[in-house]
């Protein structure tokens, strides 16, 4: 630690950095010029990094540089069980390698704090109209995942510094915006901001509250937790400039879903956004963080507010203590991320967005991005359409209408707006359709606290929207069975079903397999959907029903008032029922000692959590780039849910097979998400999506849908997993051909494992997107890219060929793809090496993250 520059805190018994002179110092007067995100990356270097390298790391903040790694050492790792446990499954794993070369297996523990919290697991096989559909559903999750659960169990005694919050208790991400975030942390008699790493890309939902918080994969994750530096280069940071007010009866699930359309079209994939401006006054710190949990749908890495009297006014409600809300205040104002004190900010790109141009919103199908004004949505013709006939579903059913998500949940202007909703169609005698499995999942008990303090709940209930977890749900693809009559009619009718969720992710085949596409929408709009029962409806006109009265109802006549949902906020939002929750939550006593086994005992026929393969066989061996041949070709906007599906688990499916044949019964297969610590099921799931279109299958020279491979040099169409069997059977290298926007979505590093697993050495794309990419350096898999106006289409590429990668592997170097095709023509093609630091070329030329860091453990071991 630096004491150059330690000094007192006004007002405290604290010490702070005081990286206003620090960089002052070096160029007078810049400090008041840097943008937020820029000030804290500043502090941290001031406060870590080493004395010889500090000048010149902060020149490239100053000088808004990009080309010197800076090291960046966040305060925290926060995971979901999925993710989570996955990564503690590899520290595990590693801690067997470490033993098997003589290194003491205790040793390997998280260097930085880490809470794990279970919340991806739960499924809603009982739905909102169901009694007691909470306990069942729990019971159910308890059942399926007892061997997850014990091993999760063993590791917060194994391993030092991780806490692990049970199941039933919440969203990750909710749960550090309403707790686990201090925002400024006092440790050591030092004040500093808080900032994080999560293995989750929705991680940048306590942006709101002014904390650098980065959605990371699995793999970069435990990099940071064994106390790796994360290095980056400065990313671009862009001002978003927020004017006007909202028009009376727009949520903030409405203006993100604009903003996402507009951010998305801006391009800022990979930017750190910044929002300020005198719009910012108008949207309370739930609209921010709705805001801001949508950042990897348009793209960002970060999207940050400044700190000011909303942030102050929120930890206050969510029951933080008087203190520590002092000491943000305090430390803010002191080390210029008030609100006030960045008014001489300057960037290099400024974004413009009128609050007041939002109208009520939808997003869909199969993209967040791809809002549609809900005027318009009855009338855009979606998909195909089949003939309703009196006495079954609607075209366009809704199938699933979920209030489910961090996103909207941890705003509670929409949940109270949901509930007033409900109570006006109940007052007017509207109910459900029948073939609506409609459910409610807070990201947070308090939510039901505020929800029962206004007498809305049960108003809730009655419309078939009580509680069925705290936890992900639909939003992570754990809708859960459907009504086995109802999904027998979309099968026969072929009907075009559709789920309507407050989530962020409506990917394609994500939500159900039988939802053929979801939409985003919120929590009140989902009401209203479920009312209505099918999506070709026009929500704003159209007759949602008759009264008692024999009077029709349309949505208006139900719509809530801001001036009501704001007085029941006021009067039902209290900061006991957020104390009530939270502090016996982190009550956490937990003996880690001798007692425990340093290693864990693997279960033989466990089907979630295995011995993990990285050091073994093929992985360990030297990656040769030689012969490789295409195990998919692949067009724009592949996203994580295509490379590694999160749903459930069909029996014809290639785990399904597996699972079947490991003697698990098909009603407790699970989701493949919950699966990810035993690489045997995993890795069936690579691309597995049955909405996959690998263009090296074709039928009457159209692409064919489906979980399809080509092998080759036979030319023989198989399911994905036979021809992976077969290439792996015969030792043979593989490659990827793809397109733009490779790896949009979750930040799930199995979609970088199953590939690496399978045999691929490389995957040439047209773009990355940043976690994804991380993730395949992380596994040892090269990312390269096309250079500009180049892809497979200008090359003729159809898979037949193979190929060569030649070139001296240095970040962002040009490198060169020789391609042979069948006829034995060469095709030289330059392409861009995507590793982008010297620290990720550590990690690739290793293998990958685990291998370095054994080789890094094992070298320090012996020279003690």
């Amino acid at each position: 630690m630096n004491t150059d520059y330690r000094k007192p805190l006004p007002g405290t018994k604290l010490d702070y950095f005081d990286t206003e002179e620090a960089v002052d110092a070096i160029a007078a007067g810049a400090y008041a010029k840097l943008p937020y995100c820029s000030r804290v990356f500043a502090e941290n270097l001031v406060r870590r990094c080493s004395p010889e390298t500090l000048t010149d790391s902060l020149k490239q903040l100053i000088e808004r540089k990009s080309d010197l790694d800076f090291p960046w050492y966040p305060a925290r790792v926060v995971c979901h069980d999925i993710l989570g446990q996955t990564a503690l499954v590899d520290l595990a794993g590693l801690r067997d390698a470490i033993a098997e070369k003589g290194g003491d297996p205790s040793k390997v523990n998280p260097v930085v704090p880490t809470q794990l919290i279970v919340d991806h697991s739960l499924a809603v096989e009982h739905a909102g109209f169901e009694k007691d559909a909470f306990e069942k559903n729990r019971a159910i999750e308890d059942r399926r995942n007892e061997d997850r659960f014990h091993f999760i169990n063993w590791t917060k005694t194994a391993f030092k510094n991780v806490d692990v919050i049970q199941p039933g208790n919440g969203i990750m991400h909710q749960i550090n915006l309403e707790r686990m975030s201090p925002v400024v942390h006092a440790l050591d008699g030092v004040a500093f901001p808080d900032t994080l790493v999560g293995t989750d890309s929705h991680t940048p939902h306590v942006d709101a509250l002014g904390v650098i918080a980065i959605g990371v994969g699995g793999l970069e994750a435990e990099s940071v937790m064994l106390g790796r530096a994360s290095y980056m280069r400065l990313p671009d940071i862009i001002g978003v400039e927020v004017t006007g007010k909202p028009q009376p009866g727009i949520t903030a699930t409405d203006i993100v879903l604009a903003l996402t359309e507009y951010l998305r079209a801006q391009k800022v994939v990979s930017s750190y956004l910044e929002f300020y401006g005198e719009g910012t006054s108008h949207l309370t710190l739930g609209d921010r963080a709705t805001i801001t949990n949508m950042t990897p749908e348009y793209g960002a890495t970060a999207a940050m507010f400044y700190i000011d009297r909303q942030t102050i006014d929120y930890l206050t409600l969510t029951g933080r203590d008087d203190a520590q809300v002092k000491l943000v205040e305090t430390y803010a104002k002191q080390a210029g991320l008030w609100a006030d004190t960045l008014t001489g900010v300057e960037y290099e790109r400024v974004l413009h967005f009128d609050l007041s141009s939002v109208g009520r919103n939808i997003a869909g199908p199969s993209n967040p991005h791809s809002r549609v004004p809900t005027s318009e949505l009855a009338a855009r013709g979606i998909s195909g359409v089949v003939e309703n006939e009196p006495g079954k579903m609607p075209d366009g059913a809704v199938i699933i209408a979920a209030i489910t998500s961090c996103t909207n949940t941890s705003n509670p202007r929409n949940m109270i707006a949901a509930g007033l909703l409900a109570r006006n169609a109940n007052a007017r005698g509207l109910l459900r359709k029948p073939w609506v499995k409609s459910s409610l999942a807070p990201g947070s008990k308090a939510v039901q606290l505020y929800l029962e303090e206004a007498g809305l709940l049960p108003e809730l209930e009655h419309l078939g929207f009580g509680i069925v977890g705290f936890a992900c749900t639909t939003c992570n693809g754990m809708s859960g069975a459907l009504d086995p009559v109802i999904q027998q009619e979309v099968i026969d009718r072929d009907l075009y079903a559709t789920a309507v969720l407050s989530g962020n992710r409506n990917f394609d085949g994500r939500i159900h397999p039988y939802a053929k596409q979801a939409f985003l929408a919120s929590p009140p709009l989902v009401i209203a959907y479920a009312i209505a029962g099918t999506i070709r409806f026009d929500i704003e006109k159209d007759i949602l029903g008759i009264d008692n009265q024999g009077h029709s109802v349309t949505l208006k006549d139900i719509w809530p008032t801001d001036e009501e949902i704001d007085s029941v906020v006021k009067a039902s939002v209290k900061p006991e029922q957020f104390r009530k929750v939270y502090e016996p939550m982190f009550d956490i006593k937990v003996e880690y000692g001798s007692h425990i086994n340093p290693q864990y005992d693997w279960r033989p026929q466990s089907t979630y959590i295995r011995r993990p393969p990285y050091w073994d066989g093929a992985l360990a061996g030297e990656r040769t780039m030689k012969g490789m041949r295409p195990l998919a070709v692949l067009g724009d906007n592949i996203t994580t849910d295509h490379l590694s599906p999160s749903n459930a688990i069909m029996l014809d499916s290639a785990a399904g097979a597996y699972l079947h044949k490991m003697g698990l019964p098909e009603a407790d297969f699970n989701s493949y998400a919950t699966h990810r610590g035993d690489h045997l099921t995993a890795q069936r799931a690579t691309f597995a999506n049955p909405k996959l279109f690998n263009e090296m299958v074709q039928e009457n020279g159209k692409v064919k849908q489906g979980s399809l491979a080509r092998l080759e040099p036979e030319g023989q169409v198989t399911r994905m997993w036979e021809a992976i069997e077969t290439y792996m059977e015969r030792k043979q290298p593989l490659i990827i051909i793809a397109g733009a926007d490779y790896g949009q979505g979750s930040s799930r590093d199995w979609a970088a494992k199953g590939v690496r697993l399978a045999g691929v050495e490389v995957i040439v794309a047209e773009g990355f997107e940043r976690i994804h990419r991380t993730n395949l350096v992380g596994m040892g898999v090269l990312p390269l890219e096309f250079t500009a106006g180049h892809n497979r289409h200008t090359y003729h590429i159809d898979g037949t060929e193979t190929y060569d990668v030649l070139g001296d592997r240095k970040p962002g170097a040009m490198l060169k793809v020789i391609m042979t095709r069948k006829n034995a023509e060469q095709v030289t093609i330059p392409v861009k090496c995507r590793v982008d630091t010297a620290e990720e070329l550590s990690i690739y030329e290793a293998g990958g993250v685990l291998q370095r860091f054994a080789q890094d453990f094992l070298a320090s071991e012996g020279s003690k």
